[in-house]
C-alpha cells in the first residue's frame, strides 16, 4: 500500500460518529440516537470505521480467535473459526498497513489504553472502513517482477 492509497481509505472522526465496539460507527442516523437498521451488526456494515486506537483491540481479538481454534475438538471446526475470522483478520492486516504508511504504527502498538488519552490525536481521529482495510490486496507485498 502507498500513502496516497491509505490517504485515500482515511476517514476523519472529528466528523460526528459514536464507538462502537471494536471501532466506530459513522451512520449518521445511529450517530444522532436513531435504532441501528441493522440491528448493531457493526462488524458486517459499511459504517463501522476501525482507527488506530482500535488495533491492540483487534489484535487481542485474533489471539482469542486463534486460541479458540487451537483447542477446537477436530479440523473442521478450526477451519471453520479461522475461515470466520478471515475476513476480520484481513481487515487488521489492512489497518497496520494504512497506519504504517501514515507514520503511527509503532505510536498505535504502544498506546495503553488504560491511561488518559489525547482524543485529538491522529491516533484516535484517523480511521479507515474496515471494508476497505479487508480488501487490500496482499500481492502489494511481493516485489515487482523484472525481466
Amino acid at each position: 500500500m502507498t500513502k496516497a492509497e491509505a490517504e485515500a481509505m482515511a476517514l476523519d472522526l472529528t466528523r460526528r460518529s459514536t464507538p462502537a465496539e471494536g471501532g466506530f460507527c459513522t451512520f449518521q442516523p445511529v450517530v444522532r440516537g436513531d435504532a441501528c437498521p441493522r440491528n448493531m451488526d457493526c462488524h458486517n456494515c459499511d459504517k463501522f470505521v476501525m482507527s488506530a486506537a482500535d488495533l491492540l483491540y483487534w489484535r487481542r481479538k485474533a489471539e482469542q480467535w486463534h486460541t479458540l481454534a487451537e483447542r477446537a475438538p477436530d479440523d473442521a471446526t478450526a477451519d471453520y473459526l479461522h475461515s470466520v475470522f478471515e475476513p476480520t483478520a484481513r481487515a487488521i492486516d489492512g489497518l497496520e498497513k494504512a497506519l504504517a504508511e501514515f507514520g503511527l504504527l509503532d505510536g498505535a502498538l504502544a498506546l495503553d489504553l488504560r491511561r488518559p488519552q489525547d482524543y485529538f490525536h491522529r491516533l484516535w481521529s484517523l480511521a479507515f472502513r474496515a471494508s476497505d482495510l479487508a480488501g487490500i490486496d496482499d500481492d502489494d507485498d511481493q516485489p515487482e517482477e523484472t525481466e
